[in-house]
């Protein structure tokens, strides 16, 4: 179990995360947040870009499930049911039970399975504790609010450590 908030990979979108990168790396199951990671906690809906590159992931391969903290279930409950992706709600990450739980309805063993997600102290942080790959992506539509921005600002440097170990620069 590592503490490590340093992600494996960042990445600006979800959209960027692709089946075959997912599948070069051994990863049969991809676990991902759905607030500020696949869209703004504002949208309700999920859109046709989103769609697609679930369609995509599953057609390369690679399994999908929503893991989520979020407090109200009816939200992550509607937006999966559009998308015909199963969840795990209620995960408590940094915990590793929601992940845990996730990947043993999925039949995935930690080696096979990534979390993105665009968190350090709840995603990535869980995703280290459960011992699967950590994959992080910028926040959709942008850090929202006062607390938002102080989170994300306080979350650059352990992000400029991954981007130093994969020689990326900011805003690459």
């Amino acid at each position: 179990m590592s503490l490590s908030l340093i992600p494996a990979r960042l990445y600006d979108s979800y959209q960027q995360v692709t089946a075959e990168e997912l599948r070069t790396l051994g990863i049969t199951l991809l676990l991902s947040d759905l607030d500020f990671t696949l869209a703004p906690k504002s949208v309700r809906r999920p859109d046709a870009a989103l769609r697609r590159w679930i369609g995509d992931l599953r057609e390369g391969g690679v399994d999908f499930m929503i893991v989520s903290n979020n407090r109200s279930g009816r939200r992550v409950v509607e937006f999966c049911a559009e998308l015909g992706v199963p969840y795990q709600g209620h995960c408590g990450k940094p915990s590793t039970r929601g992940l845990r739980r996730a990947m043993e309805r999925a039949g995935a063993e930690p080696a096979r399975t990534a979390m993105l997600g665009d968190k350090l102290l709840t995603d990535v942080l869980a995703a280290n504790r459960a011992g699967i790959l950590p994959l992080m992506v910028e926040p959709a539509g942008g850090a929202a609010g006062p607390w938002q921005k102080v989170l994300h600002a306080m979350q650059e440097p352990f992000k400029n450590v991954c981007r130093r170990r994969s020689g990326r620069k900011s805003g690459e």
